[in-house]
C-alpha cells in the first residue's frame, strides 16, 4: 500500500483516502508496521508533515528512515530535533541530501562531534562561514573533524587560512592543491615557516581569487620570479602570467593583457623586457602564450587538469623551450606532466 501511495498519481478521492489510512499505520502497536511506512516514504513528498513528525518521534527504527530524505520536515523541524534529539537522529539529518544554513547551525552549536564531522563532509551541506570557524577553533586536535572541513568542495580563504596551521601534512597538501591559500601563508610555507609541508607556488597561481594581490605579495617576498612565470604559464596559468608581467613591468593589467596576447610578434617582446625578463627565456614563453592562443582558438570546455595537460605536452614539445629552460625547470615540468597523466588516466597517456 505504501508503495503504491508513492509511485501512483492519487486522484482527491484517493489522497482524501490515505490521510485516513497514514495515521492508522503511523500509530500501529506494531513497530514493523511503523518501520515499513517511514522506509517505504522516507523520501515521498505523499507523507504530511505532521505524519512525518510522528515518526520523527518514534523509536530510532522508524525516525532514523524518515529523517534521513523526508521532504515533509520544515528547516525548523529538523533544527528542534537536533537540538532535542540523540546522537543517530543528529548524525543522519547531518547527512541529508540537502542541508540548510538553518540546520547545519544547529548541528554545529548542539551536535555531538560525529554529527559536526558528518555534517562539515557533506558537501550538500550549506554551512555559513562563523559555524566553520567555530568548528574549527572548537575541534583544533581532532584531525577527523578537521580533515572533513578540509576535503569540503569550497572553503572560504579565513577558514582555510585558520586550517593550514591545524592540519597533517596529508590534508595540508589537499588544501594547497585544491583551495587558495593566502598569499603571506602561501609565501611561509614556501618558505619552510611551518617546516612541515613545501606549498607549490604554482598550484596557488592556478587556485588564487585576487592574482593582483598574490603577485604584488610574492614581489615583496621576492619570489615572482621568471622561472615561477615560466612554470606558472607552461600549467596553463595564463592570469597569474598577465598579472606577473604587469607587476614587474609597472604597467596596468588591461595593457599587459593586450600586450601579450597581440597577434604580432612585438607586443609580448615589448613588456617582456620591461619587466626586466631574462632574454634567454624569451621563446619558452613565445612558445607557452603561442601554445595557450592555440588551445583557445581550437574551443571547446577544458577542464582546469586537461588544460595543464594539453599545455605541458605542447610547450615542452617546442624546440624552444628545449634549448632555452634550464634543466631543473624541465625535470619539474616534465613531472608535472607524468602526474597530470596518471590522474588524466591511461587513455590521456597514450595519446600523449
Amino acid at each position: 500500500m505504501c508503495l503504491t501511495l508513492d509511485r501512483s498519481r492519487l486522484t482527491e478521492e484517493g489522497r482524501l483516502a490515505a490521510e485516513e489510512i497514514l495515521p492508522i499505520l503511523a500509530d500501529d502497536a506494531c513497530e514493523l508496521v511503523r518501520r515499513a511506512l517511514a522506509v517505504t516514504l522516507k523520501a515521498s513528498p505523499a507523507i504530511p508533515r505532521h505524519i512525518a513528525l510522528k515518526l520523527a518521534r518514534d523509536v530510532d527504527s522508524v525516525a532514523l528512515p524518515i529523517l534521513s530524505a523526508s521532504p515533509a520536515f520544515t528547516d525548523e523541524d529538523l533544527a528542534e530535533i537536533v537540538r532535542l534529539g540523540g546522537p543517530a537522529r543528529q548524525v543522519v539529518i547531518a547527512k541529508r541530501p540537502k542541508v540548510s544554513s538553518t540546520v547545519s547551525e544547529s548541528i554545529v552549536d548542539h551536535g555531538v562531534q560525529r554529527a559536526i564531522e558528518a555534517v562539515c563532509a557533506n558537501d550538500n551541506a550549506e554551512i555559513p562561514e562563523r559555524c566553520l570557524q567555530r568548528v574549527v577553533e572548537r575541534f583544533a586536535r581532532s584531525e577527523s573533524v578537521l580533515s572533513a572541513v578540509a576535503y569540503r568542495r569550497t572553503l572560504p580563504l579565513s577558514v582555510t587560512e585558520k586550517l593550514v596551521k591545524l592540519v597533517s601534512d596529508a590534508v595540508l597538501d589537499h588544501l594547497v592543491s585544491h583551495h587558495e591559500i593566502p598569499p603571506d601563508i602561501a609565501v611561509a610555507i614556501a618558505l619552510g615557516a611551518y617546516e612541515r609541508a613545501t606549498i607549490d607556488l604554482v598550484d596557488q597561481a592556478g587556485l588564487t581569487g585576487d592574482p593582483a594581490r598574490f603577485v604584488s605579495h610574492l614581489r615583496r617576498h621576492d619570489r615572482l620570479t621568471p622561472s615561477l612565470l615560466l612554470r606558472a604559464l607552461a600549467n596553463g596559468h595564463m592570469a597569474f602570467l598577465e598579472h606577473g608581467l604587469s607587476e614587474l613591468a609597472e604597467v596596468p593589467h588591461r595593457r599587459a593583457r593586450l600586450m601579450i596576447h597581440d597577434a604580432g610578434p612585438l607586443g609580448l617582446r615589448a613588456v617582456y623586457e620591461k619587466a626586466h625578463m631574462p632574454m634567454r627565456l624569451y621563446p619558452a614563453f613565445r612558445a607557452g602564450v603561442d601554445a595557450w592562443r592555440a588551445l583557445e582558438s581550437e574551443g571547446g570546455p577544458l577542464d582546469r587538469e586537461r588544460l595543464q595537460t594539453l599545455m605541458l605536452e605542447r610547450f615542452l614539445s617546442s624546440d624552444a623551450v628545449e634549448f632555452n629552460v634550464l634543466q631543473e625547470d624541465l625535470a619539474y615540468l616534465l613531472e608535472r606532466l607524468d602526474r597530470q597523466l596518471s590522474q588524466d588516466g591511461p587513455e590521456a597517456a597514450r595519446s600523449a
